[in-house]
């Protein structure tokens, strides 16, 4: 567990839900709750809030023991309604975090969407993702209440090197999305991660989802293979020494495979998603 900067507790690893259909989705969240994870990250955008809902419940774990995290879509900024609306989909009285999704739209009347959310107990943390550079910047000069999370792309090619100096004076952490690099086989055929993993007896997947936890991020691998969420969750058992992660280190290349536009930005904020009913 980690501790957040509003001194409430939160798992270091979690089973994400992005592009799993809502079938898909509940579940990888009822068999990952199974396994063992405690905590489940979604959003308004995947439009299976009430998949992860519906795993939460037939998994047969007291909703007290998860952390639950969402994330609200531009289009609902402005929507008084939004985080009521988002709990009723998920069949929760809160969630454990809530982020803003993008930095779109009327971004500033969603954050105070957040801090109402979390003055009233409807969210016991609060987040930001995607917001980076100047955008973080920016809200740094608005925000009543502090974040506790920032959900970013993170991995051993792009380590938000910048990004760690700047949040580190306020004690936001980060939760890592494509912890993977997306895929990338150049990533997992790194020497360093096949060496590692033969002496630690594990797979390279499973010693960068280590490195994760060790650089103090949350992280939130997706998948709707059972075996494969049961690899990710495996990776408690073993430590990284000070001179490995020096190693891994040597890798961080500046390379992200996410570059999102002005363009995008315009439209993110314009598209309204079609919730599953």
């Amino acid at each position: 567990m980690m501790k957040l900067n509003n001194g409430i507790e939160c798992p270091e690893i979690g089973i994400g839900t992005y592009m799993l259909s809502p079938e898909e989705a509940e579940n990888s969240v009822r068999e990952a709750l199974r396994i063992g994870y405690r905590m489940i990250d979604t959003a308004n955008a995947y439009v299976n809030e009430r998949a992860c809902g519906r795993g939460i419940k037939s998994s047969g774990v007291d909703r007290k023991e998860i952390f639950v995290s969402t994330k609200l879509w531009p289009s609902e900024y402005t929507n008084p309604n939004a985080v009521d609306e988002t709990l009723e989909r998920l069949g929760l009285d809160y969630v454990d975090l809530l982020y803003i999704h993008q930095p779109a739209g009327d971004w500033l009347a969603g954050y105070r969407q957040l801090e109402k959310a979390y003055k009233e107990g409807k969210a016991k943390a609060i987040g930001i993702s995607n917001f980076e550079g100047k955008y973080i910047e920016s809200l740094m000069d608005k925000w009543e209440i502090i974040p506790q999370f920032i959900q970013v792309e993170a991995h051993p090619y792009y380590t938000q090197k910048d990004l760690r100096i700047l949040l580190s004076r306020y004690g936001i952490r980060i939760m890592s999305w494509y912890p993977l690099g997306h895929g990338d086989s150049r990533l997992m055929s790194e020497p360093v991660f096949k060496n590692l993993g033969k002496k630690y007896g594990k797979a390279p997947a499973q010693v960068i989802l280590r490195w994760h936890v060790q650089m103090g991020f949350a992280v939130i691998p997706g998948s709707r293979n059972v075996d494969h969420i049961k690899d990710n969750f495996d990776i408690l058992d073993f430590n990284l020494t000070d001179s490995e992660m020096e190693d891994i280190a040597k890798l961080d290349r500046g390379e992200r495979y996410y570059h999102r536009t002005d363009e995008q930005l315009v439209q993110f904020a314009a598209w309204q998603p079609q919730y599953e009913q």
